[in-house]
């Protein structure tokens, strides 16, 4: 008997014809006071779920190409299409064009790479997850986005990842939704319980833990997965909940910070040293590290400590001028 793996089960909690926002999950994150800098040009994703809406509008733009590898269509491999709105969800939180309609995702100029792993049920087989791997390893993808998990630790599968980041690709999975609120237990699904994997807790609005949200050991952080805006089906936009939902957060602010850190540091940066700019840019919330890792992704981070620390010596400074302190360089 085949083992197969879910997209990580979600709510849907309303669908929408028509709308013109930035999504409140982007902005918590502070997506937008990064724009000024990179839009996540040049980056290519991988997102690796039930397919995508091609022609969406929000999408249509941002998608470079794709393959089928589930049993939709015949298992006709080029014919990716999204029929059941989870992988559509996910892409347009990551990079949804900015276009003035619409939503706008975290990376808007990222490049998407469309591969279907699970079908129109939102189930896969393992053997299709390792294939969808293999093929984003072919492409050059930069970043490889999974909001999909099972409870069978597979061999295969842990292998194909390890390939994956060996080859300096980021593998940003979901936490999973099997959460009972109580952080002394563990909740371990695959492949997010993987430690070379970039594993996503939820949080809501308030960055209050999502009850939802599986805990364990290998949670690296959290971001918005309630209630979130994104694209949906037949060109329409819907609002979801899910640790689903929180992992395209991480997927494009990664895409924002490879840019950033390779201009900074004049270089391509390796997937360690990513993950080490990723955590650099998190914020802990006070939950246990088996809800939120590190805390959750804020990308001002390292711009918020230079004023504080600028802010600092301004003082010190100041209190050395007028007598209060002695001046120690």
């Amino acid at each position: 008997m085949k083992q197969l793996v879910q997209g990580i089960p979600f709510r849907v909690v309303q669908q929408i014809n028509e709308i013109n926002e930035v999504p409140k999950g982007i902005e918590l994150i502070q997506a937008p006071k990064i724009w000024q800098e990179t839009k996540g040009e040049g980056v290519k994703i991988a997102v690796l779920d039930t397919g995508c809406d091609i022609n969406h509008p929000d999408l249509k733009d941002r998608i470079i190409g794709g393959k089928n590898f589930t049993d939709d269509d015949s298992g006709n491999p080029e014919i990716f299409q999204d029929y059941n709105g989870h992988g559509t969800h996910v892409a347009g939180t990551i990079a949804a064009t900015e276009n003035n309609i619409g939503v706008v995702g975290v990376a808007p100029e990222a490049n998407l790479l469309i591969v279907k792993v699970l079908n129109r049920n939102g189930s896969g087989q393992h053997d299709w997850i390792i294939s969808g791997i293999h093929y984003a390893i072919e492409q050059n993808a930069d970043i490889i986005s999974m909001s999909l998990g099972g409870p069978d630790d597979n061999p295969e599968l842990y292998q194909a990842i390890k390939q994956a980041v060996a080859q300096n690709i980021l593998v940003v999975c979901a936490a999973g939704n099997d959460g009972d609120g109580d952080d002394s237990t563990d909740e371990f699904g695959f492949p997010g319980r993987y430690n070379e994997v970039i594993c996503v807790g939820a949080v809501n609005s308030e960055r209050l833990s999502s009850d939802f949200t599986s805990s364990h050991d290998e949670v690296d952080l959290v971001a918005p997965g309630e209630e979130i805006l994104s694209t949906y089906l037949n060109g329409r936009y819907a609002i979801l909940s899910g640790t689903s939902m929180a992992t395209p957060h991480v997927t494009g602010a990664l895409a924002l910070i490879k840019v950033l850190a390779n201009k900074q540091f004049g270089r391509q940066l390796s997937e360690p040293e990513l993950y080490a700019q990723l955590i650099k840019r998190t914020v802990p919330l006070g939950f246990s590290p088996k809800l939120e890792g590190n805390g959750i992704v804020y990308l001002t981070v390292p711009e918020y400590l230079v004023k504080v620390f600028d802010q600092e010596f301004a003082d010190t400074i100041i209190k050395a001028c007028t007598g209060n302190v002695p001046l120690r360089v």
